[in-house]
C-alpha cells in the first residue's frame, strides 16, 4: 500500500527540492526577488543580513528557495551551533582571547603619514598590541637618515620603516639606501600613495586612475573617479572598505609583516 501523501499536486508539477545551505559569514549569495547580491554578515532567527560591495546592508527572510548561490537556487538556513572556531584578527593571525596589550617595546615602526598609520592599525592593530609594537608616522622620509640617528636603534630597540613608492631609481630608493644601520630595516611598496595598496575591487572601482605628473595625486584620483575633491573624506571612505588583509595588495602585506618580524626579534619579553 502506498503511503498517504497530503500534497495533491501532481508530482510532475511539484518543484524539485533544493539544497539547504548554512548562512555562514562571508558566504556570497543573491536574493532572488530583488537581485541584491552580498556577503552574509549576520543571521538571526528567520532573517539574514547581506552586505554588498558598496557597503549597503539589506535584511531578508530565510525563505525557501530564496537565494542563488553560484547561480543555483538554494534555501539558506541558520548555521547550526557548534564548537567555536578560532577567530582571526584582520591580519589573518589567530586571535588570542582575552589578551592584554603588551608593555610597549623600545623598538618602533615608522610609516610616512597618518593614512599609512591608520591602515596599518586597521589590519594589524590587534597583533601590534599583543606584541607591544608602536607605530608612528613621519610626514615623509626626506630626513630619514637623521631620524634613524636620533632614534638610536640597537639590539633591544630595533627600528622598522615603511616607505611609499620604493622602486628602483626613485628618490625614496636613494634615501632608503643611505640608511645602513644594522638594527634598522627599511622596506616599502611600489605604490605612489598608500591608497593604491587597497585593492580597487574592495573600494568598488575598476582600477586606481593614472594622475598626470605635477598634479596632486590624491586630488587627481578624486577628480578622475568623480568623487568630491575632499581627500580626507575620500580616505575615510577607502579605509571603511578595508576589513582584513584580503582587501590589501600583497606587496604591502609582505612589507608590513617583515617589519613586525624585524621589530619583535631579539628583545626580551617585558
Amino acid at each position: 500500500m502506498r503511503a498517504y501523501d497530503p500534497d495533491l499536486t501532481p508530482s510532475w508539477k511539484r518543484s524539485a527540492p533544493v539544497p539547504e545551505v548554512p548562512a555562514e559569514p562571508d558566504l556570497v549569495v543573491e536574493e532572488v526577488s530583488t537581485g541584491f547580491c552580498g556577503a552574509v554578515i549576520g543571521c538571526e532567527a528567520g532573517t539574514v543580513t547581506l552586505e554588498d560591495r558598496f557597503g549597503k546592508h539589506r535584511v531578508f527572510p530565510l525563505a525557501p528557495r530564496g537565494f542563488l548561490l553560484e547561480g543555483r537556487t538554494v534555501t539558506l538556513v541558520r548555521p547550526a551551533a557548534g564548537p567555536a572556531r578560532p577567530s582571526r584578527t584582520a591580519s589573518g593571525s589567530i586571535a588570542v582571547p582575552g589578551a592584554r596589550a603588551r608593555v610597549a617595546r623600545a623598538g618602533r615602526i615608522y610609516v610616512e603619514g597618518r593614512h599609512d598609520a591608520e591602515l596599518v592599525e586597521r589590519v594589524w592593530g590587534d597583533d601590534l598590541r599583543v606584541e607591544g609594537v608602536v607605530v608612528e608616522y613621519l610626514e615623509g622620509v626626506d630626513d630619514l637618515p637623521a631620524v634613524v640617528r636620533d632614534f638610536g636603534p640597537g639590539p633591544d630597540a630595533r627600528l622598522g620603516v615603511l616607505v611609499d613608492h620604493l622602486v628602483p631609481g626613485s628618490k625614496e630608493s636613494r634615501i632608503a639606501a643611505s640608511v645602513t644601520d644594522e638594527h634598522t630595516l627599511v622596506v616599502g611598496h611600489p605604490y605612489i600613495d598608500i591608497w593604491e595598496a587597497v585593492k580597487p575591487s574592495s573600494v568598488g572601482i575598476r582600477a586606481w586612475p593614472s594622475v598626470p605628473r605635477g598634479q596632486d595625486w590624491k586630488t587627481g584620483v578624486c577628480r578622475a573617479l568623480g568623487w568630491p575633491e575632499n581627500t580626507g573624506a575620500a580616505w575615510q571612505h577607502i579605509l571603511s572598505r578595508v576589513r582584513s588583509y584580503k582587501d590589501l595588495e600583497p606587496a604591502l602585506l609582505g612589507a608590513v609583516e617583515r617589519l613586525i618580524d624585524h621589530v619583535t626579534v631579539g628583545e626580551a619579553a617585558g
